[in-house]
């Protein structure tokens, strides 16, 4: 018996040891791949095939890339004429040139290079950019803070935003941008309560955001089940709001739709109404749309682009849309509450 239990013991040792050898001697971690590539393929699009109110899709693209720090885009901005940013919930930036201009090259590496690895260290949900300095400012979602970068990518400042502190850690700051009379407006994906689908903080920053001031809060009103995904102004100070539901989990598949809101009409503590402009829908490629950016083309052609954040998912794609804005079908201006012509 004695034999018997000493022979056990000699075979789960010898079991423990080769265990911990194919623990140990397993292949070694690939090392990581950072091509400075991209590739835009051009996806087919029947003439004239997606129209939604005042935006007509003129172009789309998949974006794909060998270099690992590639993907998860939730935010755009514009940097040049022909030139794009988006940045990643990843912590990663892309510069890129637009698939329907001069070619360039491509840019890709990490923004955040001081911070953990972990997602809520480095989610990057949404971005702005001053035309005039450079500065980028990035809303980082889970730390709920602000901070400004140089044109160069260095960061300048950091602010956890007080006023931010009770937004979840998945539903944070997920839209921002920085007005033309240099006022910030940024929207939490989250609602303020049960049954409150449609509405979302909002907060209204009189400068920048990044430096030690106080903010104005505010709701917005939306679509019921729909969440803020990005924001960007129009040449006339109105602004276009990228709205997304997700409808089927696995796989998951959205919905999307475009609102229009004039930041002149925002007040402390009461609700600013966002207006329906456009259901992106099919015949529209309907992916994650998170980033939207809006300028104008040389010939004056009003352009908004919109990129998907595809999760890392086999089932998503990581999309570049082009698409055409026709100011004249878009909703006549109101008189902001207050103002002297007002009604």
């Amino acid at each position: 018996m004695n034999r018997l239990r000493r022979h056990g013991r000699t075979m789960l040792l010898a079991l423990l040891l080769l265990l911990g050898l194919a623990t140990w001697l397993r292949s070694p971690v690939a090392p990581p791949i950072h091509p400075q590539e991209l590739a835009l393929a051009p996806l087919a699009l029947e003439p004239d095939c997606c129209t939604a109110g005042p935006l007509r899709l003129v172009g789309a693209w998949h974006l794909t890339s060998r270099n690992d720090l590639f993907g998860g885009y939730s935010a755009l901005v514009q940097i040049t004429p022909g030139r794009m940013l988006a940045l990643s919930d990843r912590g990663n930036f892309m510069d890129f040139a637009l698939p329907d201009g001069a070619s360039g090259p491509v840019r890709i590496g990490p923004v955040l290079r001081d911070q953990s690895k972990l997602k809520d260290q480095r989610d990057i949900e949404s971005a702005t950019r001053d035309p005039l300095t450079g500065h980028l400012w990035i809303a980082l979602e889970g730390r709920n803070a602000i901070a400004r970068y140089s044109s160069g990518l260095d960061r300048q400042r950091f602010r956890e935003v007080p006023e931010m502190k009770g937004w979840a850690q998945n539903t944070g700051p997920e839209a921002m941008v920085r007005l033309a009379d240099g006022r910030f407006v940024v929207l939490c994906e989250c609602n303020p309560g049960w049954f409150q689908g449609g509405l979302h903080p909002g907060l209204l920053f009189a400068s920048d955001p990044s430096e030690p001031i106080a903010a104005q809060t505010f709701t917005f009103a939306g679509v019921d089940g729909y969440r803020p995904t990005d924001i960007a102004q129009l040449p006339d100070g109105r602004v276009l709001i990228l709205v997304r539901r997700l409808v089927w989990p696995v796989p998951a598949r959205f919905v999307i739709k475009v609102l229009i809101a004039d930041p002149a009409a925002i007040r402390p503590g009461k609700t600013w109404q966002g207006q329906e402009i456009a259901d992106i829908s099919a015949p529209w490629p309907v992916d994650n749309y998170e980033g939207l950016a809006i300028g104008r083309q040389a010939d004056g052609k009003l352009i908004g682009w919109i990129i998907s954040d595809e999760n890392g998912a086999a089932t998503q794609r990581a999309l570049l849309l082009k698409v055409e804005i026709d100011a004249a079908k878009l909703p006549p201006k109101q008189r902001a509450p207050g103002s002297p012509d007002a009604p």
